[in-house]
């Protein structure tokens, strides 16, 4: 996993932050199905306060835009029965597979001086992501279930910096 300070330009965006089709946007980084995981700077003190979504030529974007300070971690795989951290609750997801997204060297909003984020679910935006759910903090790690149409597709996973946000490219096949 690469880290790249290229910004998710404005203009590829609409006014509610979602990405246009028509952006000309490349993936970033090698996608695959494999288990992707990175472990966070050791005094990362992180808050996910936002979730946007985009659809592109041959993939969609999922952008977790983070607050505070420090480098996110992740563990992200496909997941056929994703489970809340700490309750062990069934998660429910729209589409029919479901990518686990654990960032981690996260903290609680409060101990950052913020209010909590109301982030819920998102609906997707195109053909392949349905959606991101969100399940919750707990114990330095955050976690989500992004909804994806027809099975299991190749992702790449980058940290852009300025401001910090953690980027899911999702190929079609």
């Amino acid at each position: 996993m690469t880290k790249t300070s290229a910004p998710i330009s404005q203009e590829a965006t609409d006014t509610t932050g979602t990405a246009r089709a028509d952006a000309g946007l490349t993936p970033l980084g090698d996608a695959d199905t494999t288990m992707k995981t990175l472990r966070p700077e050791p005094s990362s003190q992180l808050v996910v306060t936002g979730v946007r979504l985009g659809t592109h030529e041959g993939f969609d974007r999922v952008v977790f835009d983070l607050t505070g300070d420090g480098a996110p971690g992740w563990f992200i795989d496909y997941n056929d029965r994703p489970v809340q951290q700490g309750s062990g609750f069934p998660i429910e997801f729209p589409g029919d597979s479901a990518l686990e997204v654990n960032i981690d060297g996260t903290t609680y909003p409060f101990t950052l001086g913020i209010d909590p984020p109301q982030i819920g679910t998102t609906v997707g935006p195109g053909p392949i992501v349905a959606g991101v759910t969100s399940s919750g903090s707990f114990e330095g790690r955050t976690q989500f279930v992004i909804g994806v149409n027809g099975g299991k597709h190749p992702y790449s996973v980058q940290t852009l910096d300025n401001p910090s946000r953690l980027v899911i490219d999702i190929l079609r096949r």
